[in-house]
């Protein structure tokens, strides 16, 4: 495995490179996380269909256990168990918005991964760099499990775990634990872990930091020699093998025998016990059911655990968010790795159109109940923790300058913020066709279900062990 291990020490040289001012050495954070034999034992594979433009290629990396869609390419990178999904990238002829001004994207987008190494990471949408519409680019950048890179173009970063990236160009960041970042553009600079952080500008600005103690001791720390330590490593951990058997076979049989009719579910999805699901639900890889039923129009995203609970119907689950003993309103939005566990004796309640920011941890300890068109953050275990920690949609509508509750602080157009939110819902649901009629409103749960699957191998022995063949995939 001497190319690997050569390969390996290229991208941790050009990561430390690029984060020298922050004096990290990410060889120590991230070198032992992945077993080498890990990086030989499972097979890479992509997905071919008609909806999108597609070209695959991949030279002199590793790759094992990951999933392409779209136009990927992939150089001198290593990728472990990682979701690149490009099926939401600029296609030639687009119009793309740039401060009011009409920009025309030359060339079909391309997801370009080089001189990294990313672990247990998603990759999504398109690339929200105006400077750069044609490439997402992740140049000399690392992420540890469970990250998310949501149209986020990154260059010397390293994305500490389950943290979130979205809609944000950065260059030369540390992106702490459990950190969500969307705020357009950073550069050289080192965001704490456990911060949610939303800002557009001049127009509005989120900020909410958890309680480090709480946030270490109990559910996510990042230990140098260690790794990702804490509750939601081992919720992960306890269901790996759940999802192993989907690298023993090429093809498995649906989990159901009858798909409604617009849904779509993922042969990447794992399936326990008894679920329903509705019309026009999307059901995507490494998404995890046990006893769920979900309504029309619902979806479950990538790396969502969703157990015994209900969605009634047009919910978004976004990639990584849990949801445990919980019955959730109609268009109830649950963010990015969120963690929402009720129990048996005390589910989690909520009401029509709230929307529950990302990175939020409802961890109950009794049953808790969230009013209808609320907007819901933080750390909550009781009902007395939501009145710290939820506001009205309404109230925040009406804020024009500042308001903190909590550890929330809030300034700029309360309702721009809200307005904001709400466009971004029912832009993922159309995107996912839950309003899809049987002849209009086409979307990922539809054009999903004909997806064909292909995989690849690495070289199994050799000094070039656990690395893939150079390889191109055209039309």
């Amino acid at each position: 495995m001497k190319k690997l291990e050569n390969l390996m020490d290229r991208v941790i040289n050009r990561v430390n490179i690029n984060l020298r001012e922050f004096s990290i050495e990410v060889g120590a954070l991230l070198r032992d996380l992945v077993p080498e034999n890990q990086l030989v034992k499972f097979y890479a594979f992509y997905g071919i269909w008609s909806n999108h433009p597609i070209h695959f290629h991949f030279s002199n990396s590793s790759l094992a256990g990951s999933y392409f869609l779209g136009r990927c390419k992939v150089d001198n990178s290593i990728l472990y168990k990682c979701d690149i999904r490009g099926d939401e990238l600029k296609m030639k002829g687009d119009v793309f918005d740039v401060n009011g001004t009409a920009v025309t994207v030359e060339d079909d987008e391309v997801i370009w991964i080089k001189d990294s190494l990313l672990i247990k990471t998603l990759v999504h949408n398109y690339s929200h760099n105006p400077e750069k519409l044609e490439l997402f680019l992740i140049k000399n950048s690392a992420s540890a499990p469970y990250a998310n890179i949501h149209g986020s173009p990154i260059e010397g970063c390293f994305l500490e775990p389950f943290s979130t990236v979205d809609l944000t160009s950065l260059h030369d960041c540390r992106v702490g634990t459990y950190t969500y970042v969307q705020v357009g553009e950073l550069s050289h600079i080192e965001v704490e872990s456990g911060r949610v952080w939303i800002r557009n500008k001049d127009i509005f600005d989120f900020n909410y930091r958890f309680p480090q103690d709480v946030l270490r001791t109990r559910y996510i720390a990042f230990v140098p020699g260690k790794g990702a330590m804490g509750m939601f490593m081992d919720f992960a951990e306890d269901r790996k093998m759940d999802f192993q058997r989907l690298y023993d076979v090429v093809h498995l049989d649906s989990p159901i025998k009858e798909i409604p009719q617009g849904a779509s579910i993922n042969r990447y999805s794992v399936w326990k016990g008894k679920n329903h699901i509705s019309r026009n639900v999307l059901v995507s890889q490494r998404a995890f059911l046990e006893e769920a039923w979900l309504g029309e129009g619902a979806n479950a995203q990538e790396n969502c655990y969703i157990s015994y609970s209900r969605l009634e119907g047009f919910n978004v689950t976004a990639h990584g968010a849990t949801i445990i003993y919980a019955q959730l309103g109609r268009k109830v939005f649950v963010g990015f790795n969120s963690f929402l566990q009720g129990k048996a004796d005390a589910p989690l309640i909520v009401g029509d159109e709230s929307i529950i920011m990302p990175h939020t941890i409802m961890d109950l300890t009794e049953s808790v109940t969230v009013p209808g068109n609320h907007l819901v953050w933080g750390y909550i275990r009781t009902q007395e923790d939501l009145e710290d920690h939820s506001i009205p949609l309404e109230r925040l509508s009406k804020i024009k300058d500042e308001i903190s509750i909590g550890n929330m602080q809030f300034r700029g157009s309360g309702e721009a913020f809200v307005a904001a939110f709400r466009h971004r819902i029912q832009h993922i649901l159309e995107a996912n066709g839950a309003f899809f009629d049987g002849e209009y409103g086409k979307g990922h749960a539809q054009t999903g279900q004909n997806i064909s699957f292909n995989i690849i191998q690495p070289y199994p022995r050799g000094e070039a062990r656990g690395l893939f063949p150079t390889i191109d995939i055209e039309p």
